[in-house]
């Protein structure tokens, strides 16, 4: 069995993200990925696998393939055994309980991916997303998470609304905010992340009522800024470390 033309036309549309939405499909490789999207919640719509990929799905699903086929598919340097096209799920109600990551126009998928398992790691189980944040199900935020997709709820929507709305507290990261080493941090709030090369949007700014800093430590004090994920981890540590 190979891929029909079909079956090609749609792989190579899922790049982008209309035709995602159009057909509520995306695409993850990788035999870690598969397989932890295999057992989640996800419904997969058909695997592409060479014949030493081992799975119990049923086999009208399942379409073997060439390694020289899967490379020609793969948007990794290094193929492993599968490729798969998963059924997008349908949006969780979003709760306004907990601890909650908001990002304000986030464009790296590589970013994304990585909060994605941060949230994962720090047990954050919403991720709230701008209209103007990158798709989740970009194939590139995909193989960042790692996997941690499937256990986070991610919501794209208005985020000034929302914050408008919520009556959780509400933090930005900012280089002119209280040290965050020496806040006290509640268990419950929305954290703010902002955009790679403009932070958090004025407009956003607007409605926080806290502002926490991480510190520099270097003796030249010349770096400007830290990679947004990176300060995503740093700000999640000290706000789950009490609790």
């Amino acid at each position: 069995m190979s891929i029909s033309k079909n079956q090609l036309k749609l792989i190579t549309s899922l790049s982008q993200k209309k035709y995602r939405q159009k057909h509520h499909l995306f695409i993850a490789e990788g035999i870690k990925v598969v397989n932890e999207l295999l057992n989640s919640s996800f419904e997969v719509e058909v695997l592409f696998c060479t014949d030493d990929f081992e799975t119990t799905i049923s086999e009208e699903k399942i379409t073997l393939i060439s390694e020289t086929e899967l490379k020609k598919i793969s948007t990794l340097k290094s193929p492993n055994k599968v490729l798969g096209i998963f059924k997008i799920s349908e949006e969780k109600q979003l709760q306004d309980t907990g601890l909650i990551i908001a990002l304000d126009a986030i464009n790296d998928p590589g970013n994304l991916g990585t909060i994605i398992r941060l949230c994962d790691w720090f047990g954050i189980s919403q991720l709230i997303c701008s209209k103007d944040t990158v798709d989740c199900y970009n194939q590139k935020v995909v193989q960042a998470s790692m996997g941690s997709l499937t256990r986070i709820s991610i919501h794209y929507t208005d985020l000034k609304a929302y914050l408008s709305q919520s009556s959780l507290p509400r933090f930005i990261a900012d280089m002119d905010g209280e040290n965050v080493y020496k806040t006290v941090l509640p268990k419950e709030g929305i954290l703010v992340m902002g955009n790679e090369a403009n932070g958090v949007s004025e407009e956003i700014k607007k409605l926080i009522e806290h502002r926490i800093s991480i510190p520099r430590f270097g003796e030249t004090q010349e770096t400007e800024s830290l990679n947004v994920a990176t300060a995503t981890a740093i700000l999640l540590s000290e706000f789950k470390r009490n609790f």
